[in-house]
């Protein structure tokens, strides 16, 4: 039976630190060396990580990233590798569909996938399909490709795929299939959102199945900035059906031996005429790899993993806890600290931080006011006791009282109003801010998405901070909304006051992106916006 074993990392990195994710990756190859893989794959810009933004339009930045590839490959022998780069290019690269305006005279990027095999780079493909949605914008930076190496590695034919050339109906997979391929791999950065991973799989499985190939999805895992990327790699046969999965939000090896043979036999009693095969010839670059070391070994057959998909709520708890773990320890932080009130939302992020950090390296700071309830207070102490971290009490009142002296000559005798509510809000954020910058400890703030959509949150208030956990998770669901059976004018309403809010998001700390579209990158509206939603 003629086997290729491939081992897929799903890799954590760290965007921008190449030093880091270079050591990753070469101790990724000599892992995949031990279990005597064949072929070793990395995620979609192992090398930069994802989304690199900004820094891709910095020369030293994607040369240095280049560097390190090569550097990779000096480690790479005995193993085929896959992974993930930013490749160099200008206006009269082959691999490039077309030159264009903003292109001409300068230097031009692919989102690539480097094949490296015996310590030299032998070939390299660049993504067909840019992203362009959401919080995507690829094109600010990479022009398409259009060149498809195929490699032949012991005896197998394998294409190489990224990301979004897998769910595009004029990706490259049909071409790879009408060329021969047998094994297609494909690199992804995609990151988690609800109802994501059932889908993403349903279509991998239709893919495969469509084009009677194998597929070996290999996606990032790990926070950046308000993404965080799940992980849950896999490998599925030519008919569809999953023979490996990896672990969500988890880094690990994720290793199985797939059987080449059954693609022939399915081809030939479910075989169709091969379409794209002029095409296919004239954009697929045959690269002829030698038996890799590991066939030279005799080989105990591996039991992949099948690793068990989450529920909903745990893997939205598991991507916020991850999210925050990342964030704090990658940009260099090492102790949150979070206002505590009693109330759900600050429960919640307490426990998240604590889940994330250990209870060591979060502190609570409970303010109250003499409005504050002896049933909060009695829940803050619960909740120190529960999560056993530490509490910090400081009361506001006499911090309220002098502010109100203050400003007593200017509001003369107006009555009070939200102005004097709003000053405890921003007497909280103070002092939250104030113990952040003596001890150097990040704030996570607490408001959550139904909050933050129509604005009942205080500007320099309950939104200072440097992290809001749980942004863009809502208060209540859809389906409460619906039963409860809101009138016309008022969904109205509350549509208008997302508008209006706009201007308070943007001065608001980023957060965690759970759900298909949030607030920040997915929602670009104007703050300036004459613009009013009418009744129908």
């Amino acid at each position: 039976m003629r086997t290729l074993r491939i081992a897929m990392a799903q890799m954590n990195p760290t965007v921008g630190d190449l030093t880091g994710n270079l050591h990753r990756i070469t101790t990724w190859i000599r892992d995949a060396k031990k279990v005597n893989a064949d072929l070793v794959v990395f995620p979609e810009l192992a090398i930069t990580g994802s989304p690199s933004e900004d820094l891709l339009l910095r020369a030293q930045f994607v040369e240095e990233n280049v560097r390190v590839l090569n550097e990779i490959a000096q480690a790479c022998r005995g193993v085929v590798a896959v992974v993930g780069y930013v490749r160099q290019g200008d206006q009269r690269d082959p691999h490039s569909f077309r030159p264009s305006m903003r292109t001409a005279g300068r230097r031009t990027l692919y989102n690539a996938a480097a094949v490296i095999v015996d310590r030299k780079v032998v070939g390299s493909y660049s993504k067909w399909q840019l992203s362009n949605y959401g919080v995507w914008d690829e094109s600010r930076y990479f022009l398409p490709g259009r060149r498809l190496p195929m490699l032949l590695v012991n005896g197998t034919t394998i294409g190489v795929t990224i990301c979004e050339d897998m769910w595009s109906p004029e990706g490259p997979i049909p071409v790879y299939r009408a060329a021969g391929a047998e094994v297609i791999v494909t690199i992804d950065a995609s990151p988690f959102h609800i109802s994501n991973n059932g889908s993403r799989e349903q279509m991998l499985a239709t893919s495969a199945r469509d084009n009677g190939v194998i597929l070996a999805y290999t996606n990032m895992v790990g926070g950046q900035d308000e993404l965080v990327f799940d992980g849950n790699s896999v490998i599925l046969d030519q008919s569809g059906t999953v023979i490996a999965r990896g672990h969500v939000f988890r880094e690990e090896l994720l290793v199985a031996d797939v059987n080449v043979e059954a693609v022939s036999r399915r081809r030939m009693t479910h075989g169709r005429k091969a379409a794209w095969t002029r095409k296919a010839m004239s954009a697929v670059d045959r690269l002829v790899v030698k038996g890799a070391a590991s066939q030279k070994k005799k080989r105990t057959r591996i039991l992949p993993e099948i690793a068990e998909p989450l529920e909903e709520i745990e893997a939205v708890y598991q991507a916020l806890v991850l999210a925050v773990k990342d964030y704090v320890h990658k940009n260099g932080f090492t102790r949150v600290v979070i206002g505590v009130s009693g109330g759900v939302d600050s429960a919640v992020t307490a426990a998240i931080a604590v889940d994330a950090l250990g209870a060591e390296h979060v502190l609570g700071v409970f303010m109250p006011s003499p409005y504050t309830s002896r049933e909060s207070e009695e829940d803050v102490v619960e909740l120190a006791r529960c999560l056993r971290i530490d509490v910090q009490t400081i009361p506001i009142a006499p911090t309220c009282d002098a502010y109100r002296q203050s400003l007593a000559p200017s509001f003369a005798d107006r009555p009070a109003d939200t102005t004097e509510e709003n000053l405890q809000a921003r007497i909280r954020g103070n002092l939250l801010m104030a113990v952040s910058n003596k001890f150097g400890h990040l704030v996570l703030t607490t408001g959550n998405k139904s909050e933050m959509s129509v604005g009942y949150s205080t500007l320099y208030g309950d939104m200072a901070g440097g992290f809001a956990v749980i942004k863009d998770v809502p208060k209540t669901s859809l389906a409460d909304i619906v039963e409860a059976g809101f009138d016309r004018a008022t969904v109205l309403r509350v549509v208008r006051m997302v508008d209006a809010s706009e201007f308070k998001r943007r001065q608001a700390p980023l957060g965690v992106k759970i759900t298909h579209r949030a607030f920040g990158k997915d929602r670009r509206m104007p703050i300036t916006n004459g613009y009013r939603i009418k009744p129908e």
